[in-house]
């Protein structure tokens, strides 16, 4: 019996709920499938798979043993690619989950050179908003913008960091008077973005030499962290005050073009929340994902050289760290 075509077949066929998925996947028949599987159950001395009217299913030992080899079949096949690397150009589907805002800022006008570099990667780009193990599942390399908590299982590196200004439309601030002081924020329409964890963004940090001041920031719109777009086009639009991140590529030139007006610039944001990138150890062996991973270093190197206001990340804030609702519980 050949064990380890047995446990491939049995992978696909858990995987496809039918044995005629394995077979199609390997192009075997059916039979060949099915005597495989048997072997392999006959030599274990256990059931692996139950069938039903609707396929099939597996068993409660299956799984658990299914659950056991598939670890090290991926690391075969792990193997299989670094050792044929040296003979081929690298090619292949990387899986990238990353946060919306550094895809939108960062990432996708870099992707096009990586293609011209490397065109026989495919990259498969997923959303991707805090290392949960549904998120997780399936992806080689991780980007988010926090920080975020993870197992011992990835390996974390910080990429840069990005601070914020507080930026409001010219109509607006003509309306509502610039601030002089971190304080006077308190009297505007500060629209505030809920971090990944769940916590709203509503403690504002600002310090300019020996002076530290947090403001309580309040206005009639919270949005999620995947949807801080929509807050960066209601502030364009007049709507409020907003804190938006400074290596936005568009927020740039909308500053440059006097679009958005910033505010406070004598001050600096005490919170300065690190970009992360998460993977597990073993996919650095897999020649496409090492390619990817050391792109995007050199990306966010780039990026840090080229920011005008350069600070580095903070530790983890009190807020997040209480899991509270809104940041300003912790003041």
């Amino acid at each position: 019996m050949d064990k380890l075509r047995a446990l491939h077949y049995l992978a696909a066929a858990a995987d496809g709920a039918s044995l005629s998925a394995a077979a199609r996947r390997f192009d075997v028949s059916v039979a060949a499938v099915a005597k495989s599987l048997d072997a392999l159950e006959r030599t274990l001395g256990v059931r692996l798979l139950e069938r039903h009217p609707k396929g099939i299913a597996l068993t409660a030992a299956g799984a658990g043993y299914l659950d056991a080899c598939r670890g090290a079949l991926a690391q075969l096949a792990e193997a299989d690619e670094v050792a044929t690397a040296s003979l081929s150009r690298s090619h292949g589907t990387v899986v990238i989950g990353v946060q919306p805002v550094i895809a939108q800022e960062c990432l996708t006008a870099a992707l096009p050179r990586f293609n011209m570099l490397y065109p026989e990667i495919q990259l498969d780009v997923r959303l991707f908003m805090r290392p949960t193990e549904e998120q997780t599942s399936g992806v080689d390399v991780m980007l988010v913008l926090g920080w975020p908590q993870h197992s011992d299982d990835f390996v974390r590196r910080t990429l840069g960091a990005a601070s914020f200004i507080v930026c409001a439309s010219p109509g607006y601030w003509d309306t509502h008077g610039m601030p002089r002081h971190p304080r006077d924020l308190e009297s505007h329409n500060c629209l505030c973005i809920r971090s990944n964890a769940g916590s709203v963004m509503d403690l504002w940090h600002f310090r300019k030499g020996e002076e530290r001041v947090s403001v309580t920031a309040r206005g009639w719109l919270i949005s999620d962290n995947a949807h801080r777009d929509m807050v960066r086009d209601l502030v364009l639009a007049g709507a409020g005050v907003a804190r938006l991140l400074d290596w936005h590529q568009r927020q740039g030139r909308e500053i440059a073009s006097g679009a958005l007006v910033p505010a406070l610039t004598d001050w600096s944001e005490e919170e300065v929340p690190p970009v992360n990138m998460l993977y597990r150890p073993s996919v650095r062996r897999i020649p496409r994902v090492r390619l990817f991973i050391d792109y995007v270093v050199q990306l966010f190197a780039d990026i840090e050289k080229q920011r005008p206001m350069r600070a580095p990340a903070t530790g983890k804030p009190r807020w997040l760290k209480g899991r509270r609702a809104r940041a300003s519980a912790t003041a």
